[in-house]
């Protein structure tokens, strides 16, 4: 932490003084301190999760399409295509 880097004091002691004297405690909500490499990693996962995210609704508007095919091609063809298709597996 910057703070202790600055003040020359360890991480425990930072800690510990904000658990005495801190108004967060008080209020029954919770300071959360985090490292500058922890803070980048939360970054990178919010980034991968974004991206997950629009992979999984690209990947539902396919599936969404192929069952609208399978019902178009089921009453072009006057047959239960999905039916069928699941006899053979």
């Amino acid at each position: 932490m910057q703070i202790c880097r600055l003040y020359d004091v360890s991480d425990t002691s930072v800690y510990n003084w904000i658990k005495l004297y801190g108004s967060y405690q008080q209020k029954g909500e919770r300071m959360v301190i985090e490292k500058e490499s922890e803070a980048n990693k939360t970054v990178l996962l919010q980034k991968k999760v974004a991206e997950l995210e629009r992979f999984l609704g690209q990947k539902q508007i396919e599936v969404e399409y192929l069952k609208k095919m399978v019902e178009f091609g089921s009453e072009l063809t006057k047959t239960d295509i999905q039916k069928k298709y699941k006899s053979r597996c």
